[in-house]
């Protein structure tokens, strides 16, 4: 592996080298894209014949002593490669995030065959989870792979990493679009050209390939025939409210189920407790299992509001205990199912008792999975994007867009932390100073000055900068700048900043205080 320094090597020379990074992001993007549609074509087989074989054996109660005898045997040697490797817990995003800030240093091969192998176990039992966090961890880690051999820089790599995940996201439901907008929402939180232009091209390679395997139809078939009027308004708001508070309580019950699993002490026996419910799982109520392709045959009309009723709440339950145990798997698809469910409930009580048109019942359930979505990420646009990319319906931008700001403002008022901040917050706690990188390393950290911040218009001697950080470099305008003490601070600079690479992540939070707004 290369030895990357990032002094005299920042973000201001690596504008020169666009050509250098369109083909290594295409080069990461294709890689990814290869690793995570295995991923998604074994996950699709092993889901159809997990229900085949819990079919089999709920006609044949002989053999049910013997699924559980074998549930126990994989949740306990999933639980091992969570214990072992504790980069492949939950979705993976946190992870990624934390990499890309200078949290983490897990080992990106043990983590790539390790997430690869326990998702597709994970999947196969019918746990509560989705493909889409472990697609975007597999596309990181295969792009870190690439970045270790073929960058300079760990800022360069960085980048790279970001358009690994970008790509997984595409490459995992069709959607190159939403997988840029994540990169630059959820991972980076600000807009770099640099970070766009290599998002872009591994999101486009990664979703080409995608369509060129599973064709270009939508991901989620819920067809929209008519827009909702303007007099029905008023009901994307209520309905908005709503899904800020029911993403206020998944985000509080899911950290809170991570607790209580954390009393099970060895993490070997935590991923058993979701396996074994799956098995029971299959007996009474199938419904519910997987990510939640077998629930959306019940999003209609004619299920009632009982039964969805019904569905949301043991969906729910079975959500929190799977991704709350740790076993890797992401929350994407199934909050988005949980989210349609409400929609569906929605959807059939406007129906029933204020007189909508019946119609309407999928706009709901498509506005309610966005909602539902921004509430619990706080990623509206990401939440806009991928569900205009995963049904094909781009006549409903603004409805979309209101119900979004109005879950993630209700979210936001309701003091609910957004869910991959507090998870990658209690995975620093977990991880303390292990796996933090080597010390004796310099790197480099860019930000981008916000309007309104400390930082903004004030010159660089007023400025309460940090100890470990030293300020090598202004971009502005398309000019590079060299600091002094009298210079001036502007909104909009994007500014280089050298420090310890094992002070890296401090160093982040420091300049976050002085260049970012609080939100």
């Amino acid at each position: 592996m290369k030895k990357m320094i990032d002094y005299g090597q920042s973000e201001l020379d690596i504008g020169n080298q666009r050509p250098s990074l369109i083909w290594k992001a295409a080069l990461a993007g294709f890689a990814a894209a290869l690793v995570v549609i295995a991923y998604r074509i074994l996950l699709g087989k092993l889901e159809t014949l997990s229900f085949q074989l819990y079919g089999h054996a709920k006609n044949n109660p002989l053999l049910l002593p013997v699924v559980f005898i074998v549930l126990g045997i994989m949740g306990y040697g999933v639980g091992m490669l969570v214990a072992k490797n504790r980069s492949i817990s939950g979705s993976g995003i946190p992870q990624v995030k934390g990499t890309i800030l200078g949290y983490f240093n897990y080992n990106w091969f043990n983590t790539l065959w390790s997430k690869f192998v326990g998702g597709a176990l994970a999947i196969f039992v019918g746990l509560s989870v989705g493909r889409e966090g472990p697609s975007i961890q597999l596309g990181a880690c295969v792009a870190e792979g690439l970045g270790n051999r073929l960058c300079d820089t760990r800022t360069e790599r960085n980048y790279l990493i970001a358009g690994g995940a970008s790509a997984g996201l595409a490459a995992a439901f069709n959607a190159p679009l939403a997988g840029v907008v994540f990169a630059v929402e959820e991972l980076f939180t600000y807009i770099s050209p640099l970070i766009m232009l290599v998002t872009m091209v591994s999101a486009i390679v990664a979703g080409s390939i995608a369509r060129l395997i599973f064709g270009a139809h939508p991901v989620l078939a819920f067809p929209i025939q008519d827009a909702l009027p303007l007099s029905s308004y008023w009901m994307i708001c209520l309905l908005g409210i709503i899904l800020g508070g029911a993403g206020s309580l998944y985000n509080l019950v899911l950290l809170k189920t991570q607790k209580l699993y954390k009393k099970v002490s060895n993490t070997r026996f935590r991923v058993m407790i979701p396996f074994f419910l799956a098995g029971f799982l299959s007996l009474v109520f199938p419904a519910v299992l997987g990510g939640g392709h077998a629930a959306m045959e019940y999003l209609n009309l004619s299920s009632g509001l009982g039964f969805l009723t019904v569905l949301f709440l043991v969906k729910f339950i079975f959500s929190m205990i799977s991704f709350g145990s740790g076993a890797p798997g992401g929350i994407f698809f199934p909050l988005l199912i949980l989210g349609a469910i409400i929609g569906a409930l929605f959807g059939t009580f406007s129906i029933l008792y204020l007189g909508l048109n019946p119609a309407y019942m999928n706009n709901f359930i498509i506005l309610a999975m966005t909602g539902f979505f921004s509430a619990i990420v706080r990623a509206p646009l990401t939440g806009i994007v991928l569900l205009l990319e995963m049904t094909g319906s781009f006549t409903s931008m603004l409805p979309l867009a209101l119900v979004a700001i109005i879950a993630s403002t209700t979210a936001d008022l309701l003091k609910s932390p957004p869910v991959y901040e507090a998870l990658l917050e209690n995975q620093q706690k977990e991880a303390g100073s292990a796996g933090l990188p080597d010390e004796g390393r310099a790197t480099t950290v860019e930000m981008v000055v916000h309007h309104g911040s400390l930082a903004s218009d004030k010159r660089i001697r007023d400025l309460d900068f940090p100890d470990n950080c030293l300020l090598i470099g202004i971009h502005r305008d398309g000019k590079d700048i060299i600091p002094r003490g009298n210079t001036l601070i502007r909104a909009n600079d994007h500014v280089t900043v050298l420090t310890h690479l094992h002070e890296e992540a401090s160093c982040r939070e420091a300049l976050a205080k002085l260049f970012s707004t609080n939100e």
